[in-house]
C-alpha cells in the first residue's frame, strides 16, 4: 500500500511529459501547406498516331505546338510549379505509360491536349444496276465541317451513345503491342468494353471536374462555344492518381478552327486561357 502513492506520482509525471511534449511539438512544427509543385503536360496522339487531320493539318502537331506553349507559359508565370513533358517531339507514347510518367513525377495537375474530330461516315448518295441488273447503293463518305466548339473531359462514366471522342481518343491503344494486358482486357472497338475502363475510375473526381469547369469557363470567356464538362472512360486518364483532364481544344475538322489552332493569335489565346484556368484552380486548391 505504500507504494501506490509513488506509483501514481509517477504517472501523474508520465502524462505530465507527454501533454508538454504534445503540445511543444505541435506549435512548433506546424503541417506543411498543400502546394502544386508539378504539372505535366500532355499533347494527345503522335508518331504513328496521328491520323486525325483536317484540310492541311494534323491533330498531333497541333496538340503538340499548343503544349509547348503552355509549359513555357507555366514556368514564365508560375515559378514554383515544375512542368513535365509527356512527349516534346513527335513519337508515339502509350497511353498508360502517359499517366504512368505523371504518377511517377507524383503530378499535382495532369492536362492532356488534344483536337477534336467529327467522325466520317459512309452514306448512300444514290443507286445504280450491277451486271445482272440488281439495284444496288452507291456509297461516299462524309464528314460534318460546320460543328465546332471546345469541351474537356474527365475520367468516369460515358453514355454508350455519346462514345464517338471516346472510341476515336481510346484507339490509339491498339498501336500497343501489349494493349489487352495494358488495359486488363480494353478492346477500344467494342463499346460495351468502355464500362472496363469505369473500373479504373479517377479517385480524384470532384477536383478534376473543378479544374475543367475552370477551363470551360475561359473558353467561353474567350468567345469560343461552350460544349461542357464531359465524363468519359477515358483510358489515358483511368489510373491518374492526381486531378486529371483531357481537354478538346477546338475541331480541326472544321476549317475556321482548323486555322484558328494553327494561328500564333489562336494558339496564344488557347495557352492563355489554360493559364488562367490552372492559375485559378492553384489559387483555390492551395487556400483551401
Amino acid at each position: 500500500m505504500k507504494n501506490i502513492p509513488l506509483i501514481r506520482y509517477k504517472y501523474v509525471i508520465v502524462v505530465f511529459l507527454f501533454l508538454t511534449t504534445t503540445f511543444s511539438f505541435g506549435k512548433s512544427i506546424d503541417p506543411s501547406p498543400y502546394k502544386i509543385k508539378t504539372i505535366v503536360v500532355d499533347a494527345g496522339h503522335g508518331g504513328t498516331d496521328g491520323a486525325t487531320r483536317g484540310i492541311f493539318s494534323k491533330e498531333k502537331d497541333i496538340a503538340l505546338q499548343v503544349a509547348l506553349r503552355l509549359g513555357k507559359a507555366i514556368e514564365e508565370n508560375l515559378k514554383d510549379v515544375k512542368v513535365v513533358y509527356t512527349r516534346t517531339t513527335d513519337v508515339f507514347i502509350p497511353l498508360y505509360e502517359r499517366i504512368g510518367i505523371a504518377n511517377r513525377v507524383k503530378a499535382d495537375i495532369f492536362i492532356s491536349i488534344h483536337c477534336n474530330s467529327m467522325p466520317i461516315k459512309k452514306v448512300i448518295s444514290g443507286y445504280k444496276k450491277d451486271s445482272r441488273g440488281r439495284k444496288v447503293p452507291i456509297y461516299k463518305t462524309v464528314q460534318s465541317t460546320s460543328t465546332k466548339g471546345t469541351e474537356t473531359f474527365v475520367s468516369g462514366f460515358g453514355r454508350l451513345d455519346e462514345q464517338d471522342v471516346v472510341m476515336r481518343e481510346n484507339e490509339s491503344i491498339l498501336l500497343e503491342k501489349d494493349y489487352k494486358d495494358n488495359y486488363e482486357g480494353y478492346d477500344p472497338k467494342d463499346p460495351e468494353s468502355i464500362i472496363l475502363l469505369s473500373l479504373m475510375k479517377n479517385a480524384f473526381r470532384e477536383q478534376s471536374i473543378k479544374l475543367a469547369s475552370f477551363i470551360q469557363d475561359e473558353y467561353s470567356q474567350s468567345g469560343r462555344i461552350d460544349r461542357g464538362v464531359k465524363e468519359q472512360s477515358l483510358a489515358v486518364l483511368a489510373k491518374a492518381g492526381m486531378p486529371a483532364v483531357l481537354t478538346e481544344i477546338g475541331f480541326v475538322s472544321n476549317p475556321e478552327e482548323e486555322e484558328y489552332m494553327n494561328s500564333e493569335l489562336g494558339q496564344n489565346e488557347i495557352v492563355t486561357n489554360l493559364l488562367k484556368a490552372i492559375q485559378t484552380y492553384k489559387k483555390q486548391a492551395e487556400f483551401e
